[in-house]
């Protein structure tokens, strides 16, 4: 079945979905693997043996790929390792996981693809290489953007670097080095992809005419993104794909909330080892009056021991019920990740972003770009300075004010819907869906 048409009659298929083994990765893709599959669709999330619980709790079929090298556990024991480090070590880091998970999708996908007959893939931005299978095996494919959408451009600056938009001339050519730099740092996945494209009469990646991707479909909304030069014709900024698959029951001691504005805190559930930047958090809070909420994004951390070291008594807990405790908050301190981002912004809740890698810096500044949020760098963190951005972002309503401006318009956006539109649509026609102007 792979490759055929379909009419709006006969569009059930079995989709496969590929992306890294992570909740931030793993919770928008499985959210709309749900929304497929609630319109009739088979859909099975492939992926190293660690992407399987979130699977089996989204109600999805699961096959995986890596499981002699990467074992269950394997992808915690490697979040671990990141956790502990900041900036450009992280960044390198992830480049090396992230060439480990294209030589296993290589490897393994193609035997996969055979044996669940799958009619179509959606595939993550940064894993390509799945891209390149589908492309061999003749299987159409979208690739979607659970993190930021990373396309250059060069009126953009790279998501995981820490810069303001800056229009006009010297802003392109700052761009510009930051896209050389970041093409030298992700040259070994690069060259791994490469070669295989090679041996099967493909063009690299860099050189290909055209995508071979039928959409490219972002969770953010496209005025989450800074003004490009050149729109991509085929990317589609659809708006957050919140749903069942990121609201499991999570306890949380609801009667320690003691009605004092609740300061909610979440360095996400990679970065989250930093114990000295809850420390400040903590610090930075207690002379104010609020409660402060501490996720520490892992249940492998032990929560005495970080509040041990946190003081005026925070709540510390291993992992939290995001969604319901945004519904109570009165601002957000955040690593940036975009989707502890896009979901504040969706309750109308200003932020403090404390970025550390990947592309939290990118989401910081647009957030700032937005003027929802103020940015505190980890290399400039000091108590003060945090207790001063969470003193500007409460006193100041207008950072609120829009921050309920982009609540509005997200509402209108029903952002998981909108991209199994496009999903179906690609798959049923076979050609390429091109982005409304905006969208």
């Amino acid at each position: 079945m792979a490759g055929d048409a379909f009419t709006p009659t006969d569009i059930i298929m079995h989709i496969g979905l590929n992306c890294p083994e992570l909740s931030g990765h793993l919770n928008p893709m499985t959210t709309l693997g749900r929304e497929l599959a609630r319109r009739g669709h088979r859909v099975t999330v492939v992926a190293r043996p660690d992407g399987q619980g979130k699977a089996a709790a989204a109600g999805l079929g699961f096959a995986a790929i890596g499981a002699t090298e990467f074992p269950r556990g394997s992808i915690a024991a490697q979040a671990m390792t990141l956790g502990g480090m900041s900036a450009i070590q992280a960044l390198r880091y992830t480049v090396g996981m992230m060439r480990l998970a294209a030589e296993v999708t290589l490897r393994d996908l193609p035997a996969v693809i055979r044996a669940e007959g799958f009619d179509a893939l959606l595939v993550d931005q940064v894993n390509p290489a799945a891209g390149t299978i589908a492309e061999i095996a003749g299987v159409p494919y979208v690739q979607v953007c659970n993190a930021l959408a990373l396309n250059r451009d060069t009126e953009c600056p790279p998501a995981v670097l820490p810069w303001r938009y800056q229009p006009g001339l010297l802003g392109r050519l700052r761009n510009r080095f930051g896209n050389w730099f970041l093409y030298r740092v992700t040259e070994p996945v690069r060259r791994e992809i490469d070669g295989y494209r090679a041996r099967h009469g493909l063009p690299t990646l860099m050189r290909q005419s055209e995508p071979a991707y039928l959409a490219e479909i972002a969770q953010q909304p496209a005025f989450f993104d800074f003004p490009r030069a050149k729109p991509e014709p085929r990317l589609h900024f659809t708006g957050p794909w919140h749903g069942p698959a990121t609201t499991a029951a999570v306890p949380f001691p609801w009667d320690r909330l003691d009605g004092r504005p609740l300061v909610y805190a979440s360095l996400g559930t990679l970065q989250n080892r930093l114990v000295g930047m809850f420390s400040a958090i903590a610090s930075a809070v207690e002379p104010l009056d609020a409660q402060l909420v501490i996720s520490l994004g892992s249940a492998d951390t032990d929560p005495a021991a970080v509040a041990a070291r946190c003081p005026g008594g925070p709540i510390v807990v291993p992992v939290a019920p995001q969604l319901a405790l945004l519904e109570k908050a009165a601002v957000v301190i955040t690593h940036a990740g975009l989707n502890t981002a896009l979901e504040s912004l969706a309750h109308g809740l200003p932020m403090v972003a404390i970025p550390i890698t990947n592309d939290q810096p990118g989401v910081a500044r647009r957030l700032e770009w937005l003027g929802v949020a103020e940015v505190v760098p980890p290399n400039r963190l000091t108590v003060s300075r945090l207790r001063t951005a969470i003193s500007r972002v409460t006193d100041d309503p207008g950072y609120r004010e829009r921050a309920h401006l982009r609540a509005a318009e997200i509402r209108e956006l029903a952002g998981v819907r909108r991209a199994a539109d496009i999903i179906e649509e690609a798959f049923r026609t076979g050609q390429p869906i091109l982005a409304r102007s905006g969208t």
